[in-house]
C-alpha cells in the first residue's frame, strides 16, 4: 500500500516551489499588493512568532515523531480537509471531482481505518483542494487585494472571506469537544508547519516578496484547475511575431 503523503498535502510546498521561476529578490511593487506597507509589518509579526516559537515546535515535532507517525497525522487530518473540498466542489457544480471527493473520504474513512492511511491515493483517486476562496472566483468574484493576516499568513480580500465558510464545513469543530478541539487544532497546525520546513532553503532574496508572488502562483494554479495559459502559445504572440 503507498502510504505517501496526499496530492492536497505536497500542495503545502508547492507555495514556495512555484516561486522559483519568478525573480525571488525583485523588490518591484505587485498590482494586487497596494497595502504592501501594511503587510509587510504583519509579516514581520507573523515571522517573530514562527522564529520563536512555531517553528521551534514543528522541528522538535519532526524530531521525536516517528515517520509513519508523522504521515498517519498528516492522512488524518487531510481526510477531515477532504469534506470541505467536496462541499466546494458541489457549490462549484464540479459533479465528477465531487463523486471522486466523496470516494476519497468513503475509502480513507473507512479502509484507511479513519483517514489515517491513505488508501485513495493507492487506488489512484486524488483530488486538488477547493476551498470556499476558490468557489467565490468560480461564480465571478475578483480575488481582490493581497492581504497577510496575523496569525493565518497569506492570503486576498476573497480568500479572506472564503475562510469563514469553510471553518463551519470543517468536521474539527463536530468531531472533537473542548478541550480535545484546541488539541486538534493545534496538532493540525504544527504538523502542516513541519511538512515545509525541507522547503525553507528554496526562498531567495526578499521573504516577504517571494512568499507573496509564490501565494498569488499558487492561489491562480487553484482557481484554475492548473490550466494556465501560456503566452507563447497563444494566437495573438503567433500574430506578432
Amino acid at each position: 500500500m503507498d502510504t505517501s503523503k496526499p496530492q492536497h498535502t505536497r500542495r503545502l510546498s508547492a507555495v514556495l516551489l512555484l516561486s522559483m521561476a519568478a525573480p525571488a529578490g525583485a523588490m518591484a511593487s505587485h498590482p494586487q499588493d497596494p497595502w504592501e506597507s501594511y503587510n509587510r509589518k504583519v509579516f514581520a509579526f507573523n515571522e517573530f512568532l514562527d522564529d520563536y516559537f512555531l517553528r521551534p515546535v514543528a522541528k522538535g515535532y519532526r524530531a521525536v515523531t516517528p515517520e509513519v507517525v508523522d504521515r498517519s497525522i498528516t492522512n488524518f487530518f487531510g481526510n477531515l480537509g477532504d469534506v470541505v473540498t467536496l462541499a466546494n466542489n458541489i457549490l462549484q457544480l464540479k459533479h465528477h471531482e465531487a463523486a471522486a471527493t466523496a470516494s476519497r473520504i468513503m475509502f480513507n474513512s473507512t479502509w484507511g481505518v479513519g483517514g489515517l492511511f491513505d488508501v485513495a491515493t493507492a487506488f489512484d483517486i486524488s483530488v486538488d483542494k477547493e476551498d470556499f476562496g476558490q468557489t467565490l472566483s468560480y461564480w465571478g468574484v475578483p480575488q481582490g487585494n493581497y492581504l497577510m493576516l496575523p496569525f493565518l499568513g497569506p492570503g486576498t480580500v476573497t480568500d479572506t472571506i472564503g475562510r469563514i465558510p469553510d471553518s463551519y464545513a470543517d468536521p474539527v469543530g463536530y468531531l472533537f469537544s473542548e478541550p480535545e478541539r484546541y488539541f486538534a487544532s493545534a496538532t493540525r497546525i504544527v504538523d502542516k508547519r513541519a511538512d515545509i520546513i525541507p522547503a525553507e532553503n528554496l526562498i531567495q532574496g526578499d521573504r516577504y516578496t517571494f512568499v507573496r508572488n509564490a501565494y498569488l502562483q499558487q492561489r491562480e494554479f487553484l482557481i484554475n484547475d492548473g490550466k494556465i495559459e501560456d503566452p507563447f502559445t497563444s494566437d495573438d504572440f503567433d500574430e506578432d511575431y
